[in-house]
């Protein structure tokens, strides 16, 4: 019995050996790989950030009964696409077209997604058809309905502008232009980057000159797309060289930072950056001051920053911009004292709540995350601030200004203080001068 036991398990074992991994599958490391699950440990930092509350796009969240609702809204959207399309398309030629590239795909998520390829499809062409009609409905190239609920209830807008840029709820962007090329208009001229960027610009607020300039801008889907136009010009297509070794630690708290002199001030660019939009990950060190530009930190913002960090860390082939930018707001913000710095020097426009929340919000976003200080597009500033900060003489002076000049009321007491000094120094001088007379 005991042989027979064996046996059965040595069977097991064999049939185990020739399972392919399902909830981390072989494609994940790959860079074709772009759609993840975010681990664990970050979920329990950050909680449900990462899931839709709303809408689902691809197949991940699927069927949840919270975003039930919406669901049955894109089967309206769909039927409404093909009802204006039907003199040249049929619902078949938006499913083959999306089949052609399955495979792909499905490699673009990191696990095994078990769907059959009718049910696969039909996500990818549902989805992918409720994007880009939602895309051309708040552009104005087709109207809404009357009363259509999606836009005349306030509150469903705004989800989805979160919901669209969530890691977990993603499908391929070649997926979208597949679809968009064969339902756009002939006569139009519109990119399906413009129509992201128009239809995200409701959060964004950014100019006509970005939305230009990211006309034919592409990513890996939508989360990569928004990313990747905030990179800094400079860095969007190459990787910065290796940096020489920096200490641990790198950058100080701004309460520590003001004690050794270091300032930090809105950074407005050069009259290039101000016409082409100077992205929040621009940061500078000259002459003592950190300058940086102003982020306005809201619920979408915090919702868009957290995924970003998420996929830098999932993805093999991407930079970490954002989880540099996310470590060096960790250091540099222990308090609400420091929130109300940057808010005062206006870096940081807080729409958020609280100075506490936000300190809290930045404390999270940057905890447990893989971070190379050497490889970082920050890692010369970084260099720069602690060599400036460990300087002892401007340091020791920074420090004396800050304790008895920072207010009137530390400069009076400070002034107090001397005269009692000078003052005990004459009677002592006077007292012994009278015993040798």
């Amino acid at each position: 019995m005991a042989e027979e036991t064996a046996t059965v398990r040595i069977q097991q074992m064999h049939q185990k050996l020739k399972q392919p991994p399902q909830l981390l599958s072989s494609a994940a490391g790959k860079p074709t790989c772009s759609i993840f699950r975010v681990p664990q440990s970050m979920i329990e930092v950050n909680g449900k950030s990462y899931e839709p509350r709303v809408v689902s796009i691809g197949p991940l969240h699927r069927g949840e009964k919270h975003v039930k609702m919406i669901e049955e809204h894109k089967w309206r959207y769909l039927n409404a696409l093909l009802a204006r399309t039907n003199d040249f398309l049929c619902l078949e030629d938006y499913v083959t077209s999306v089949q052609r590239v399955e495979d792909e795909a499905r490699e673009c998520y990191s696990e095994t997604i078990p769907m059959d390829s009718d049910e696969f499809n039909e996500v990818m062409v549902l989805d992918g058809c409720f994007i880009l009609e939602c895309f051309r409905k708040v552009a104005k190239l087709v109207p809404f309905d009357p009363d259509d609920p999606i836009v005349a209830m306030s509150w469903i807008l705004p989800f989805f502008y979160r919901d669209f840029l969530r890691l977990e709820n993603q499908i391929p962007y070649f997926v979208l232009e597949i679809l968009f090329d064969l339902t756009k208009d002939q006569e139009s001229n519109v990119s399906l980057s413009s129509l992201a960027f128009n239809f995200f610009n409701n959060v964004m607020h950014r100019t006509e000159t970005d939305l230009a300039r990211f006309k034919e801008l592409g990513g890996k889907h939508l989360l990569d797309l928004v990313r990747t136009s905030l990179l800094p010009a400079s860095d969007l297509h190459a990787p910065p060289p290796r940096r020489r070794p920096t200490p641990s630690h790198i950058i100080h708290s701004i309460s520590k930072l003001r004690r050794a002199g270091i300032k930090l001030r809105e950074l407005s660019g050069d009259d290039e950056e101000r016409t082409l939009g100077l992205s929040f990950l621009v940061v500078r060190f000259r002459h003592g001051v950190i300058e940086m530009p102003t982020i306005t930190i809201d619920d979408f913002m915090s919702s868009f920053l957290q995924n970003c960090v998420a996929y830098e860390q999932c993805h093999v082939a991407c930079s970490k911009h954002f989880t540099t930018y996310a470590t060096f707001l960790d250091c540099l913000i222990n308090t609400y004292v420091d929130v109300e710095y940057l808010c005062d020097r206006n870096i940081v426009e807080n729409y958020f709540g609280t100075e506490g929340e936000v300190a809290s919000f930045v404390n999270k976003l940057g905890k447990d995350v893989a971070f190379d200080i050497n490889e970082c597009y920050l890692s010369d500033l970084f260099n720069q601030v602690h060599e400036y900060y460990k300087s002892s003489w401007h340091v020791q002076w920074a420090s004396f200004k800050y304790t008895y000049f920072s207010s009137p009321w530390s400069f009076i007491s400070a002034l107090a203080a001397l005269v009692l000094l000078v003052l005990s120094i004459l009677q002592t001088f006077y007292t012994v001068y009278q015993v040798y007379m």
